[in-house]
C-alpha cells in the first residue's frame, strides 16, 4: 500500500495502523470507527456513499468534511435522497462543503433508490452481512502493505451492488468500505484496535 511505516506509536504508547498518522481527527476515527462491526442500514449507506466520494482523494478529505455531507444531503436519509430534482441537485454542485463532482452526486441519488429496494426486500444490512456469513473475517496482518486494496470477495459484493443499481462501488471502494464498517478486521495485529474490534463481533 505504500505507507511509510505499518506501525506507529504515538506519542500516548499506544501502537496504532500506520495509516492512522498524527492528525487528532484520523487518530479518533481510527480508535472509535474504523474496524467497528456496523449492523445499521442507514449507517452502512452513508459510509458506502462516502467512500464512492472518496474515489480519487484521501479518506481524512471527505471524513473532514462528513458534517457537511450529512448537511448537505438530509442526514443521508435515502428516502429524501431518492426524490432529488435537478434543482436540488444543481444546489449541490454550488456547494463548496462537499466534493462537487456531479457523476458523484447523480449517483449518490441513485444509489438512494437502489438501497431503498433492497431495504425493502430483506434489509439493507442483511443483504452485505449475508456475504460474510453474518460475521466479520478477521486477518492477521502485520504489515501494511500486506493488506489488499480489493479481494474476490469485494469483487463479488461490487458486481451484486452495481448490478443492483449502485455506481461508485467499484471493487478497491467496497474492500474500502469493508474495512472501515468491520465486515474485515484489517487493524494490524500489533495494533491496540485488533483485539476489541474482533470482540465486538455479533
Amino acid at each position: 500500500m505504500g505507507w511509510e511505516h505499518s506501525l506507529i506509536t504515538h506519542e500516548d504508547g499506544i501502537d496504532r495502523c500506520g495509516w492512522s498518522g498524527t492528525a487528532p481527527d484520523y487518530v479518533t476515527y481510527h480508535d472509535e470507527e474504523w474496524g467497528v462491526p456496523e449492523y445499521d442500514s442507514r449507517a452502512l449507506f452513508e459510509k458506502l456513499l462516502l467512500d464512492g466520494f472518496q474515489a480519487g482523494l484521501s479518506w481524512i478529505a471527505i471524513l473532514r468534511k462528513r458534517d457537511n455531507f450529512r448537511a448537505a444531503f438530509d442526514n443521508f436519509d435515502p428516502a429524501i435522497m431518492a426524490r432529488y430534482d435537478e434543482a436540488k441537485r444543481a444546489d449541490l454542485m454550488l456547494d463548496a462543503g462537499i466534493v462537487r463532482n456531479r457523476l458523484k452526486i447523480e449517483s449518490s441519488v441513485t444509489n438512494a433508490q437502489a438501497y431503498l429496494e433492497i431495504e425493502a426486500a430483506q434489509g439493507f444490512d442483511t443483504y452485505l452481512w449475508d456475504f460474510m456469513d453474518g460475521k466479520p473475517l478477521v486477518n492477521r496482518f502485520s504489515r501494511l502493505e500486506d493488506v489488499p486494496a480489493a479481494t474476490p470477495l469485494a469483487e463479488k459484493i461490487s458486481k451484486d451492488l452495481k448490478k443492483r443499481g449502485f455506481r461508485f462501488v467499484g471493487p478497491t471502494i467496497v474492500y474500502a468500505f469493508m474495512q472501515a464498517v468491520g465486515m474485515v478486521n484489517d487493524h494490524l495485529v500489533q495494533c491496540h484496535r485488533h483485539e476489541p474490534c474482533k470482540k465486538l463481533a455479533r
